[in-house]
C-alpha cells in the first residue's frame, strides 16, 4: 500500500484562503487580541452601540481595572509589570470611548427613561443618588476630587521624580555592577543581568513619567463629559423631546452619574494601582506582605497604637466599642510580635556566642616550635572583636567565599595565583577596625559597622544623610554608615550602597594590585613554568642561565606586573625575553621588548567602550627633553631632568589628562620607546592609574583616537 503524503499548510493555505483555526488560535494567544480590541475601541469612537453591547464593555472595563489593580498589588518588583504604561493607555482609550459611546445613548434616548444607556448605567446612578440627585452630584463630585487632585496628582508626581532619580542613578549604579565584576564577586552573565535590569528600569520609570500624563487627562475629560452630558441633555429633555424640568433633571442626573461613576470608578482604581506601581520602587516583596510585615514589625508601636485607642475610646461621648476593639487588636499584635523578635534575638545571640566559642577553641594549640616563629604571612586580614561575624555567614556569603572569588578573578586577569589570605582576630585593634598586612607589614586599615550599610556619591560629594560621616578606606571618598532601614532612600538618590563586608574585600583587591609584583616570589614564579608545556619550559631550559636567569625571569615579570600588565600570556612573554636576551642584557629593554611583542594585549586591555584606543601623545618638546636629560649608558643609566622642567611637566601631565577627563576620556599617554620607562616611572608617583605606552606597543589593528599633545 502507497503511503498517503501529509498535507502540507502552506499549499492548503494557498488553496483553501486564509486558515480560520490557525487564526483562532493566534486570537487565542494574545497574538492579534491586542489589535482587534483596539480596532474595536476605534469602531466605538464612530458607531452608536447597543445598550446591552454597552452594558458588557462597562463590565469589561471594571474587570480590567480590578485586574491591573491586584496585578501591581502582588508584583514583587515593578519591572514585573513592564506592560503597565501600554496597558494604562489603552484602558484610557476604552474608557473614553465607552464614555463617547453613552453620551451618544444618553442624548439621544434619554427622554425614554433611565435604561436608555443600559442596565449598568441606569445601577450605578440609582444605587448612588438614592432617589436624591444633590446626594449622586456630591458623591460623583467627591470621587472626581480624590481622583484628580490626590491620587492622580501624587502618582504624576511620583512617576516624574522616579524617573529623573532613576536617570541620575544610572551611572552610580552602573559603577556598582562594574565594581562587583571586577571584585568577583559577581559573574559575567550576573553583571549582564543587572545591566538589563538597570536599563530596563530606566525605561520603565521614563515611560511612567509620561503614562502618568494619560490618567490626569482622563480625569479632565471625564468630568467635562459628565458636564455636557447633563447640561446637553437636560436642553434636549426640554427643548426637543417636551419633558419637563423636573423630569428632565431627574431623568438625565440619573444617566449623567451612573455614567460618570461607571467611568470614574474604574479610572480611581487604575490610578491607585499606577501609584502602588511607581512607589513600590525599592520595595522588597509583595506589597501586601511588605506593608503588613513593616507596620507590624515594632512591637512598641503596636503598643502606643492600643493605648492611644483605648483612651480615645474613654472620651465622653465617643463610641467605646470600636476603639475598645481596636485597642485590643492592636494589644494582641504587639504582645505576639514581642515574643518573636525577643526569640529571634536570643537565637541570635546564642548562635553568634557559640560560633566564637567555637572560634576560640580551635585557635587554642600547643606550643609551637621557635621556628615557626620566623615563617611570615604574605597576607593578612586582622579583625577587631566586633568584626568576627564576618568570617561566618553575613546574608549568605561568607568573607572568605568573597576573597576565594576575588583571588580567583585577579588569577584570570593578571595571570598568576595570589598567596592564601590568613584571616585571623586582633585584640589590639578597635572592637570595629580591620587591618590588611602584606608580608607582616600594615599596608591598609579600616573600620567597619556591621548591620549597616556604607553609602558614597559617585561624583565624590558628601552624603546629605542621618549617620555616620566617615572617609571611604580605599579611595577617601567622602561616606556615610546608614542603617539598613534607609536602603531603600540611599537607592532612590543614586547613592552607591555597598556592604560592610564588599568594603573590606575592595579594600584588599586595591592593596592587592598595588603590591601585587611584591608577591610574585621566585617560587611562584617556579609555579608557574612548571605548570607550562613541555614546549615552552624547554624554551625556558634553552635561554637559562645562559641567557638570563631565572631571577631575571622573575624580574621581568614583576616589571609587567608593576604596570599591571597581565602575565597570563606566559609563552609569548618568554618568547619575547628569549629573542631580547639574545643580544642585552639589560633587563629594561627586556621588558621594552616584552611589552611590544604584547601589543596587542595592551590595546585591547586599554580601549573605551567603543573599541577605540584613547591617547595622549607627548610633545616633540617634551620628547628632545627627557632624551637630552637622560645619562649614563645601559643599567646605570638614569633620567636627570631639571627641577623647573619637572615641575612644568607636571602640570602639564595634569591639565592634559583633567582636559581629557572632562570630556570623558582615560587616555594612555603615548611616548617613543627610548623614554617610555622613564616617563612612566616620574608620572606613576603623581597618577599611578595613568598607562603609559610606545609607539612601539601599539598594535597595527588598534584604533587610536589621539586627543591632543602634552605641550
Amino acid at each position: 500500500m502507497a503511503d498517503t503524503a501529509a498535507p502540507n499548510p502552506a499549499a492548503t493555505e494557498a488553496a483553501g484562503g486564509l486558515d480560520f483555526r490557525a487564526l483562532l488560535n493566534r486570537v487565542m494567544r494574545g497574538d492579534v487580541a491586542l489589535a482587534v480590541g483596539i480596532l474595536a475601541i476605534l469602531v466605538m469612537l464612530l458607531l452608536p452601540m447597543p445598550s446591552m453591547l454597552l452594558d458588557f464593555s462597562l463590565a469589561i472595563s471594571v474587570s480590567v481595572s480590578v485586574l491591573v489593580l491586584m496585578t501591581a498589588l502582588f508584583i514583587k518588583k515593578p519591572l514585573e509589570f513592564s506592560a503597565f504604561p501600554a496597558v494604562l493607555l489603552i484602558t484610557t482609550l476604552l474608557r473614553l470611548g465607552l464614555n463617547i459611546a453613552s453620551t451618544r445613548l444618553i442624548l439621544s434616548r434619554g427622554h425614554e427613561g433611565t435604561d436608555a444607556a443600559g442596565e449598568v448605567i441606569e445601577a450605578f446612578g440609582a444605587f448612588v443618588m438614592q432617589g436624591n440627585v444633590v446626594i449622586g452630584i456630591i458623591v460623583f463630585s467627591i470621587l472626581v476630587i480624590v481622583n484628580f487632585v490626590v491620587i492622580t496628582k501624587g502618582s504624576g508626581r511620583i512617576a516624574e521624580v522616579a524617573a529623573r532619580f532613576t536617570l541620575d542613578a544610572m551611572p552610580g549604579k552602573q559603577m556598582a555592577i562594574d565594581a562587583d565584576l571586577s571584585a568577583g564577586l559577581i559573574t559575567e552573565d550576573e553583571a549582564r543581568k543587572r545591566r538589563a535590569e538597570l536599563e530596563g528600569e530606566s525605561n520603565f520609570f521614563g515611560a511612567m513619567d509620561g503614562a502618568s500624563k494619560f490618567v490626569r487627562g482622563d480625569a479632565m475629560a471625564g468630568l467635562m463629559i459628565t458636564a455636557i452630558n447633563l447640561i446637553g441633555g437636560m436642553i434636549i429633555g426640554v427643548a426637543q423631546s417636551g419633558m419637563d424640568f423636573g423630569s428632565a433633571a431627574a431623568a438625565y442626573s440619573t444617566l449623567t452619574i451612573g455614567d460618570g461613576l461607571v467611568s470614574q470608578i474604574p479610572a480611581l482604581v487604575i490610578s491607585v494601582a499606577a501609584g502602588l506601581l511607581v512607589s513600590k520602587a525599592g520595595v522588597d516583596g509583595e506589597a501586601d506582605k511588605a506593608v503588613f510585615g513593616q507596620l507590624t514589625a515594632n512591637p512598641q508601636g503596636l503598643g502606643l497604637v492600643s493605648a492611644v485607642a483605648f483612651m480615645v475610646g474613654v472620651l465622653p461621648g465617643m463610641p467605646f466599642l470600636p476603639f475598645a476593639l481596636m485597642s485590643a487588636g492592636a494589644g494582641a499584635l504587639a504582645w505576639m510580635n514581642r515574643d518573636i523578635v525577643e526569640r529571634k534575638a536570643q537565637e541570635a545571640a546564642e548562635a553568634e556566642a557559640e560560633k566564637v566559642a567555637e572560634e576560640a577553641s580551635s585557635k587554642a594549640t600547643e606550643d609551637a616550635p621557635i621556628e615557626d616563629s620566623l615563617a611570615i604571612d604574605e597576607l593578612k586580614i586582622e579583625l577587631g572583636y566586633g568584626l568576627l561575624p564576618l568570617i561566618n555567614d553575613v546574608d549568605g556569603r561568607k568573607l572568605t567565599d568573597q576573597i576565594k572569588a576575588l583571588r580567583r578573578s585577579l588569577a584570570e586577569e593578571m595571570g598568576f595565583i595570589t598567596p592564601a589570605v590568613r584571616i585571623i582576630d586582633n585584640m589590639s585593634l578597635g572592637n570595629n577596625e580591620y587591618a590588611i598586612r602584606i608580608k607582616e607589614l600594615e599596608a591598609g586599615r579600616g573600620q567597619l559597622q556591621l548591620h549597616k550599610l556604607l553609602v558614597m556619591d559617585p561624583s565624590g560629594l558628601p552624603i546629605d544623610m542621618p549617620g555616620d560621616h566617615v572617609k571611604e578606606p580605599t579611595f577617601g571618598l567622602p561616606a556615610t554608615w546608614i542603617e539598613e532601614g534607609l536602603r531603600e532612600e540611599a537607592s532612590f538618590r543614586g547613592y552607591t550602597i555597598v556592604e560592610p563586608a564588599a568594603v573590606l574585600v575592595t579594600h584588599l583587591t586595591e592593596q592587592l594590585r598595588e603590591n601585587m609584583a611584591d608577591l610574585l616570589s621566585y617560587a611562584e614564579v617556579e609555579k608557574l613554568i612548571d605548570k607550562l608545556s613541555k614546549e615552552h619550559k624547554k624554551l625556558v631550559d634553552d635561554i637559562t642561565p645562559s641567557q638570563i636567569s631565572r631571577a631575571g625571569i622573575q624580574r621581568v615579570l614583576q616589571m609587567l606586573i608593576r604596570e599591571r600588565v597581565s602575565i597570563r600570556d606566559l609563552p609569548t612573554i618568554l618568547e619575547g625575553i628569549a629573542e631580547a636576551s639574545a643580544t642585552t642584557q639589560n633587563i629594561d629593554a627586556i621588558v621594552e621588548h616584552v611589552r611590544a611583542r604584547l601589543a596587542r594585549q595592551l590595546c585591547h586591555a586599554n580601549k573605551a567602550h567603543d573599541g577605540v584606543l584613547p591617547v595622549l601623545a607627548m610633545g616633540p618638546q617634551w620628547e628632545q627633553a627627557f632624551m637630552e636629560s637622560l645619562v649614563g649608558d645601559g643599567d646605570r643609566r638614569q633620567l636627570a631632568l631639571a627641577p623647573s622642567k619637572l615641575h612644568d611637566f607636571v602640570a602639564a601631565i595634569r591639565n592634559s589628562f583633567e582636559t581629557a577627563s572632562t570630556q570623558g576620556h582615560v587616555p594612555v599617554l603615548l611616548t617613543s620607546p627610548m623614554i617610555r620607562p622613564y616617563v612612566r616611572s616620574l608620572v606613576e608617583r603623581f597618577r599611578p592609574q595613568t598607562v603609559v605606552m610606545s609607539q612601539n606597543e601599539i598594535h597595527p589593528s588598534a584604533r587610536l583616537k589621539t586627543l591632543g599633545h602634552v605641550g
